[in-house]
């Protein structure tokens, strides 16, 4: 197998999740829990390497394994709820870990292979880390085009037909839940999210989408891993060198810069088991004379520019700090915070009329049709 990406230092480490974090447009995970869970595997194995899913074997088994639930933070009434719940001390270290042996237990299949659900502060760490800690390999790659997204029906397996059973959920508690049948990917999902309340912010652990190598390589979005390892780093040496971060990210990563400013007004709910909400920014320097916002359902998806809708999902839509250079995530962002939205192209699968279908503006309620990130952005 060709390996493409290599983690064996903290410095390596750091600069993976800053990355994974920066494509995670706001959701993805929390990109702490990312940090931890790699550190703990490189203690345990020195070195955590990622492969080419092209050198994956066809007749591979290959599971995807993924955190599920709210990304909103623990209020005191959830804290006060889960200790009603007796939810205080944590049982399963490893969820990803749990849930992927429950999966191969129910199908009675030996899994090699683990594919990371997209890219994110939590949800690419945490399968990478999962697989070198039970000695199986993780791919260069994702089913969602390189970024986070809020509903597994925005992902590359469903998008072709795929469906999500049988699926395995373990929580931090110990609860395991085994989904062996559900009328299609929609149900299964609700189901899921049902089952991932409990967590409580801190997600389940799931895993799906049982596919041979030959399939999966038919669907993951490739180099995606080590896409956001590099702009980790990226950030941190601008920001050693005293850089404009925004400016030199955008131009080492192939982005576009949106908007730069200070965040005004920020509104917020935990509903359905997903972090709702939007932010406003008032421009500064170039922006000066301008105002923007932007709009998410765990992840950024829609933007307007002076009240006309601008950038939107299946395009990517990410926030750091100007000064930093830190990737900022939607839960995180406060009022007063100086930003810069950096934008992607999205991956071309999720151009396509099905894809838009799920992932584009009218799914999240705006009546109107995706414009390319490349014609809206001169």
């Amino acid at each position: 197998m060709r390996e493409t990406l290599s983690l064996s230092s903290d410095q390596e480490v750091r600069d993976f999740v800053r990355g994974c974090t920066l494509y995670g447009t706001g959701g993805g995970g929390s990109p702490e829990y990312g940090y931890g869970i790699l550190s703990r595997v490189l203690k345990e194995k020195k070195r955590i390497p990622v492969f080419d899913p092209d050198s994956i074997a066809d007749d591979d088994w290959t599971v995807c394994a993924y955190g599920m639930g709210s990304i909103a933070p623990r209020t005191p009434e959830i804290l006060q709820e889960m200790k009603r719940l007796s939810l205080t001390r944590v049982k399963v270290a490893y969820k990803l870990a749990e849930a992927v042996k429950e999966l191969e237990k129910f199908a009675k299949v030996r899994v090699k292979v683990i594919v990371p659900l997209e890219i994110g502060g939590a949800n690419t760490p945490d399968p990478v880390a999962t697989a070198a800690h039970m000695g199986m390999t993780a791919v260069d790659g994702d089913y969602s085009g390189g970024r986070a997204i809020p509903e597994i029906v925005q992902t590359a397996p469903h998008i072709a037909g795929k469906r999500m059973n049988p699926l395995s959920s373990v929580d931090e508690w110990g609860d395991r839940v085994m989904l062996e049948d559900s009328v299609n990917n929609l149900v299964a999902e609700k189901i899921g999210k049902l089952v991932s309340i409990l967590a409580f912010g801190n997600l389940a652990g799931n895993a799906t989408y049982l596919l041979r190598g030959s399939q999966m390589k038919k669907l993951v979005t490739s180099g995606t891993v080590s896409r956001a390892a590099t702009a980790g780093r990226v950030i941190r040496e601008a920001r050693a060198r005293e850089k404009e971060i925004a400016r030199e990210v955008v131009k080492a990563t192939d982005g576009y810069l949106l908007f730069q400013g200070t965040i005004t007004k920020k509104e917020e709910k935990d509903q359905d088991g997903y972090y709702w909400g939007s932010n406003e920014v008032k421009g500064t320097g170039e922006f000066s004379s301008h105002d923007f916002k932007y709009w998410f359902k765990n992840e950024n998806h829609l933007t307007w520019m002076d009240g006309k809708l601008h950038v939107t999902s299946p395009d990517i839509i990410c926030v750091i700090d100007s000064k930093s250079g830190e990737p900022i995530t939607n839960p995180a962002s406060k009022v007063g915070e100086r930003v810069s939205l950096i934008g992607y192209r999205s991956a071309e699968r999720f151009r396509s009329p099905r894809a838009l279908e799920v992932l584009g503006p009218r799914h999240f309620g705006v009546d109107a049709d995706h414009v390319p990130i490349e014609k809206v952005v001169h």
